[in-house]
C-alpha cells in the first residue's frame, strides 16, 4: 500500500524513532520502505524499552518510540509526552531458549537443563528495563527453578546485548526474543526452543507518537505504516504474533 508523501518542504529532514532491541531485524526493511514512499529520512535508534522512556521523559528528541512493552507508551500518553490516541499495539513478542551449535546443551530438557552443571552463565536482558528480562525471570518461576539458578544470571541491557553474550561465549545460554534468534547470525550459529508463552506474561509491543515531535504527522504516518498487512506479515516473519492473535 501506498503511504501518502509529505510536504515537499521536509525534504533533508529525518525522522528520529527509539526501537525495542527485537526490532534489529525486521525495522531496517520497514524503514527503507516508508522512505521510499514518503522520500522522508528514517533514523533509528535501537536499545532498551525501558531506558528509552526514561529518555523520553527527560526530554530526548524522538519523534516515534516503539517499545517492546505496551506499558511504557501507555504512561507516556498518560503524562502528556505521546500524542493521546496514538498508541497502536503492533506485535507480541516471543521468548526463547538459545545456546550456541558447540555448547552440547541440550535444550530438549527446556529450562529445567539451566540446571545442568555445565550451564555456568544464562544471558538475558535487565528486568529492571527490558520486557524479555522480566518475562525470562517469569519463566523460570513458573518452572519453580528462579532461585537455583538466579547467580548464573547475566544481564545485558537490552535484548539484543543478551543475545551478544549467548552468541559470543559470555554465556552458555540466553533467553532470548525470537525475532532474534531467527536472525541470520544466530540461526547459523545456534538453535532455539521456543518457552511456552503460558509460563510468562504476554509481551505486548506497541508504538506511539511523541508529543515533541517536530514532524507529527510524518510520525503518524510511520507508526500507520505497522497497520498494513504486508509490513504485520513482515514481522510475522521475524517472530512477531500479530496483533489481536491468540496466543498459543
Amino acid at each position: 500500500m501506498f503511504v501518502a508523501p509529505v510536504a515537499a518542504s521536509a525534504a533533508g529532514q529525518s525522522l528520529a524513532v527509539a526501537a525495542a532491541s527485537d526490532l534489529q531485524g525486521a525495522l531496517p526493511s520497514i524503514a527503507a520502505r516508508f522512505e521510499k514512499d514518503t522520500g522522508v529520512k528514517v533514523g533509528l535508534t535501537f536499545g532498551s524499552s525501558g531506558n528509552f522512556f526514561t529518555q523520553i521523559q527527560n526530554g530526548a528528541p524522538f519523534d516515534v518510540f516503539l517499545s517492546a512493552d505496551v506499558e511504557y507508551p501507555r504512561r507516556l500518553e498518560q503524562s502528556g509526552h505521546a500524542v493521546r490516541g496514538s498508541l497502536y499495539g503492533y506485535a507480541t513478542g516471543r521468548l526463547v531458549l538459545w545456546t550456541r551449535t558447540d555448547s552440547g546443551i541440550d535444550l530438549r530438557q527446556g529450562l529445567h537443563g539451566l540446571l545442568d552443571a555445565r550451564v555456568r552463565r544464562i544471558a538475558v536482558a535487565n528486568p529492571v528495563h527490558a520486557p524479555y528480562g522480566r518475562a525470562a525471570v517469569a519463566a523460570l518461576q513458573h518452572e519453580q527453578i528462579y532461585d537455583q539458578v538466579r547467580r548464573k544470571l547475566v544481564p545485558g541491557e537490552s535484548i539484543s546485548q543478551a543475545a551478544q553474550f549467548a552468541q559470543s561465549g559470555g554465556a552458555e545460554v540466553g533467553l532470548l526474543a525470537l525475532s532474534l534468534a531467527l536472525s541470520p547470525t544466530m540461526k547459523t550459529s545456534g538453535t532455539y526452543l521456543e518457552i511456552h508463552d503460558s509460563y510468562y506474561p504476554a509481551i505486548e509491543q506497541a508504538g506511539v507518537v511523541l508529543a515533541r515531535s517536530r514532524q507529527l504527522e510524518r510520525a503518524q504516518q510511520f507508526l500507520d505504516l505497522l497497520k498494513q498487512p504486508a509490513v504485520i506479515e513482515m514481522l510475522a516473519s521475524y517472530g512477531f504474533q500479530p496483533p489481536g492473535a491468540s496466543r498459543r
